[in-house]
Formats: structure tokens, sequence, C-alpha cells
């Protein structure tokens, strides 16, 4: 019943300096500080000790082609630990690629070990349980926290220092930890994982995201898109942006995959509902793709992996009515 451990850098793993807290604690110092994490046996793997903010798409494409090797040759699950500014987009990139139906699980922690009541050993202990529950297989990658178990594809950071950031607005937890116990209480379908991406074309495939915001500038736009292969667009409420924005919109939708998602955080855009100019059913017929209920940040990690794999505008509009 071993599970393999890859530590990354972030809160979890941090130690005081005297220029503030940095990332400095192994995989032994971290499993070490768990009182009861022994009943769950661990591979330690130290990886990059870097702020998530440090990540790239190569790194954590590579980190889980070796969970997948470990799983492969025996180990129960996996748990991935890190920083978690960026958490809720390096699960979600790892969900999209995640074959097997060991539990991948990423965990992290908001108050560093310097500060009274560090809630990272209580976050580590719940990662390595599910990863190792018969019950969290074949749900794909996880994100434990707070007790609670989500699902990466529902995950979002709500707070920028609550132990509770970690919430699933549109879908709820999937289960929690209760005095030890891994209890799942619903299990959405999977999706299956997308096709192995290029590292050197994933490294030439630019998308970006721009959010609109109350009487923004089209003309921002156009320079943004120089150089891009595809577009993520955060409009308002159920995906309007001002009208002087669709016109811009349609054009680059003619160029480029234009994806068009709510800046709201939870909820999904709309199709068909309003007809204005600059609402979504106005921008859906000058070429862009509703994003569902994938919010910006997914939409975009998710737009970069399809566009790197060689999809057509076709596969692409396919790809977003799945997963959104």
């Amino acid at each position: 019943m071993t599970v393999a451990l890859f530590t990354l850098g972030g809160t979890i793993a941090m130690a005081g300096s005297t220029q503030g807290v940095v990332s400095r604690l192994t995989g032994a110092d971290l499993t070490a500080a768990v009182p009861g994490l022994d009943a769950v046996p661990l591979d330690v793997h130290d990886v990059d000790a870097v702020p998530s903010a440090a990540l790239t798409y190569p790194q954590l494409l590579a980190l889980v082609e070796a969970a997948g090797a470990a799983v492969a040759g025996g180990a129960t699950g996996a748990v991935v630990t890190q920083g978690t500014d960026t958490l809720e987009e390096t699960a979600y990139l790892a969900d999209l690629v995640w074959p097997h139906e060991a539990p991948l699980v990423f965990t992290g922690a908001m108050r560093n070990p310097t500060l009274a009541g560090p809630d990272g050993p209580a976050n580590l202990l719940a990662a390595a349980r599910v990863a190792a529950a018969p019950a969290a297989r074949d749900l794909g990658v996880l994100v434990a926290f707070h007790d609670e178990i989500h699902a990466a594809r529902f995950i979002r950071k709500t707070h920028s220092t609550s132990t509770a950031t970690f919430a699933s607005p549109d879908a709820g937890p999937l289960g929690h930890v209760i005095e030890g116990e891994v209890r799942v209480l619903t299990r959405p379908p999977r999706h299956a994982p997308l096709p192995p991406v290029d590292a050197d074309r994933l490294a030439g495939t630019r998308v970006a995201l721009h959010t609109v915001t109350l009487d923004d500038d089209p003309a921002l736009l156009d320079r943004l898109a120089t150089g891009l292969d595809g577009l993520v667009v955060a409009g308002f409420g159920v995906g309007h942006v001002p009208p002087a924005f669709a016109p811009v919109l349609g054009e680059l939708a003619a160029r480029m995959p234009v994806v068009l998602t709510s800046r709201t955080g939870a909820g999904s855009v709309l199709r068909d509902t309003y007809g204005a100019v600059g609402s979504e059913r106005d921008l859906r017929h000058r070429g862009l793709l509703p994003g569902g209920l994938l919010h910006p940040y997914r939409a975009k990690v998710l737009l970069r992996l399809l566009l790197a794999g060689g999809a057509g505008r076709a596969e692409v509009a396919a790809a977003f009515t799945r997963y959104g």
C-alpha cells in the first residue's frame, strides 16, 4: 500500500530566514512532522523546491509522468505537495492527462510551519489517506485540503489567506476525510485523457487570457493578440463584453480559437439567452467558442494543451463542449 510522495516548494515546505519564509523543507522533513502518517508507507521524491508561481507546464507534465511511473510500478496512489498560488491550474493540467485509476492527489498549506497552527501536516495526512483509499480510485486528479476531497476539474482557490480557501463552487466537494476515514459521497464521470503533448511544441504554443473590465479598451486586444495561437476571454456575468469589443473579438476568432468564459468564478456562460451586441449569442455567432462551466484559468490550460497537441478549430470546439 505504498503511496508515492512528490514534494515541490510552497508554503507547506517553508522555513524561516532573515528575509522571510523560503522553501527549505524536504520530503523527509515534511513527513516527520505529521503524527499518524507512518500508517501510510511513503516513497518520497523531492522534486523542485520552488514557489508554485515559478512552475511551468513542462515541469508539471514531467511530474505527472513520474507519478504515473510510480503507480505503474505498484504504488497505490500518488501525492503532490506544492504552493497553493497555482494549485487549481496545476491540478487541472494533471487531470487532463492522467490516465490511471490510481488517485493523484494535490495538497499544500496556507499557514507555514513557522506560524501557530500550520495546516500543512493535516493536509498532507489527508492527502496520503486519500491516495491510499480504494474509494478514491477512478476519480482522476484530486485536491485534499481542510479534510475535504475535491475534483481538480471543479476546484477554485477562493481566498488569499484562509485555510479553507479551496472550494468547488459548481459541484461541492466529492467527499471528506472523517476520523481518518476517506468518505467519497459522489463520483462524477471521468473524461478520457488528452493525448501526449510534445514538449517543444508546447513551449511554442502561446495562449493569452484577457479579463474584461468596466469601460475596457478593445485596442488592448489587438496588442495582446500579436503572435498568439489562442485567446481566452473572461467576460462579464454569463459571457458579455462591451459592444465595442464584439467586432474586434470576431476578427480575432477568424484567425485563432477564442474561448468565451465568465469572470465570476462560478456558473456557466450561456449560449442563446441574450441577443444584444456583445452578448453571448452575438459573440457565438461571431465565432467565439463557449467555455461552459470552465473558469478562465482552466480554459487557458485546456486550450493551450489542445493547440499544442495539434487540435484544429473543430476539435477545440468539441473539446470545450465536452469539458465545459
